[in-house]
């Protein structure tokens, strides 16, 4: 029997990060969506996350979900049967990301938490996007479900990550790296650092894709993953 799939949605992102992929997903398995929304940092959430997950499970994580994914290997590696890292890094933050960050926590605060999301959309979605209602509708969708206090939480979180990087080489799981070819959040090359970090582990490149792969792309990714998950 396949063991159960654990998804770790991403910043400021919601169950409906994953709606296309859980029900091809579903098929195969049971399916959980964690709980990313209580603790201050990753190793907080990454606790938080574990306490509810099933004793033994496939992961996959998404951006600030791929952080928490290498907490979690960091803590219990036994109980992953295969890691995914979708759209995500093994760096920790640079000082101007960290600027960023700070300056969207700072508009939140003030309520304008709809207009840090606003200029966020377009960083996260493949030029030919931009226009797309349906698409901007379902991010918007997400960050209203999360909040802007569960968004200063992630920020938070994200700032003061630990490189991940010297525990690539210690992931003794199957491992499949994704990312959209036009992702510039996380990139194609910090993609291709961990997956060449980790022994053995797949990359895969999804066309005409930015951050948002699962959205963005969604039959290409749930192919891949279901194509990792069955080997």
């Amino acid at each position: 029997m396949s063991p159960p799939i654990l998804l770790i949605p991403g910043l400021n992102c919601s169950a409906r990060l994953y709606s296309q992929q859980i029900p091809e997903l579903w098929k195969r398995g049971a399916v959980m969506v964690a709980d990313h929304k209580r603790g201050e940092s990753v190793a907080e959430i990454a606790g938080h996350i574990l306490e509810a997950a099933p004793r033994y499970f496939a992961l996959v994580g998404f951006s600030l979900g791929g952080y928490l994914a290498l907490e979690i290997m960091r803590r219990a590696a036994e109980r992953v049967d295969r890691l995914a890292l979708v759209d995500t890094s093994a760096r920790p933050d640079t000082a101007e990301q960290s600027k960023i960050r700070r300056e969207r926590m700072k508009m939140a605060r003030e309520g304008r938490f709809a207009d840090t999301v606003a200029r966020q959309f377009p960083l996260s979605t493949h030029p030919s996007r931009h226009e797309d209602d349906a698409l901007r509708g379902a991010y918007t969708g997400m960050t209203e479900d999360c909040g802007p206090e569960v968004f200063i939480r992630h920020l938070n979180a994200a700032i003061s990550r630990p490189d991940s990087r010297p525990d690539l080489a210690r992931i003794r799981r199957p491992t499949f790296v994704v990312v959209g070819d036009s992702d510039i959040i996380t990139s194609p090359e910090l993609a291709k650092e961990m997956a060449d970090g980790i022994p053995g582990a797949q990359l895969r490149i999804i066309a005409q894709a930015g951050h948002l792969t699962p959205l963005e792309r969604p039959e290409a990714l749930t192919r891949n993953l279901l194509e990792f998950l069955d080997a």
